[in-house]
């Protein structure tokens, strides 16, 4: 059975201590394929290091974090688009629009987001999309960009069941992770209505650990749980779950 976690940023901080500890977790529970969003360029390096210990599990993508629009972003997407060409990435993520930490940057983070979707249909990839009290403003440019060349992910989904159906009208799938196993997560009470084909698994680690262990640190290896739910959910087996969210990963990322 090979589990796939579509979103980890195994690269953080919050791995510094026990790092190869945690990755051998996942890998020994049956997670063995990662793919990593980058967040700007400060992080850059350690994704690349993190490549290269774990050739045959990590898979990278490039792009500008939407909360790391900051006065900078021009440079940061110049740095973005070098890299773009100087090697091959599995996708340009993770990009989008956040209002919840700050909202005076809609402008400029509507900008890089238009860019960045533009750079993966340059360079015919998937973008993979953070959206956080934006679904209207994400929603909007995809709108203007859609087309047979726009497809990705919906990272992190939490929106309600009309909005996962206007997500998946842009080739989007929908990115599942813990928030599915909390008691008010609400995407519990409608997932099952949605084709398992529009599905992928992710953490988001070291962030929205599943429960049990909500409100600590996240790690691939919980992946388990948002399995283990949503095989419950649909009232298929944990392998089915496995095998049909792999494979759509692996339709996403062509890997």
């Amino acid at each position: 059975m090979i589990i796939t976690d579509t979103h980890t940023h195994l690269y953080s901080e919050a791995f510094e201590d026990d790092r190869e500890e945690m990755i051998a977790r996942a890998i020994n529970a049956g997670i063995t394929r990662f793919f990593i969003p980058a967040i700007d360029s400060t992080h850059t390096s350690a994704m690349l290091n993190l490549e290269k210990s774990y050739p045959n599990h990590v898979y990278l993508m490039m792009g500008l974090h939407p909360t790391s629009v900051k006065s900078n972003y021009l440079e940061e997407l110049s740095q973005v688009e070098k890299l773009l060409d100087q090697r091959p990435f599995v996708a340009v993520g993770e990009i989008g629009i956040d209002l919840y930490w700050d909202k005076s940057t809609l402008t400029a983070q509507q900008h890089a987001f238009k860019y960045q979707i533009q750079l993966a249909k340059k360079h015919r990839l998937p973008i993979v999309i953070h959206c956080r009290e934006a679904f209207e403003e994400v929603f909007d440019i995809l709108e203007d960009q859609k087309g047979p060349d726009l497809f990705g992910i919906f990272h992190c989904f939490t929106g309600t069941f009309d909005q996962a159906e206007r997500a998946i009208s842009y080739n989007m799938k929908l990115g599942i992770g813990g928030v599915v196993t909390f008691k008010n997560g609400k995407i519990n009470q409608f997932i099952n209505k949605i084709d398992l084909k529009h599905i992928v698994l992710e953490t988001d680690s070291p962030y929205l650990s599943p429960t049990p262990y909500r409100g600590k640190r996240n790690e691939s290896s919980y992946l388990v749980e948002v399995l283990n739910k949503l095989s419950e959910l649909y009232g298929l087996t944990v392998e089915e779950i496995a095998k049909i969210t792999t494979n759509n990963s692996i339709k996403v990322f062509n890997i």
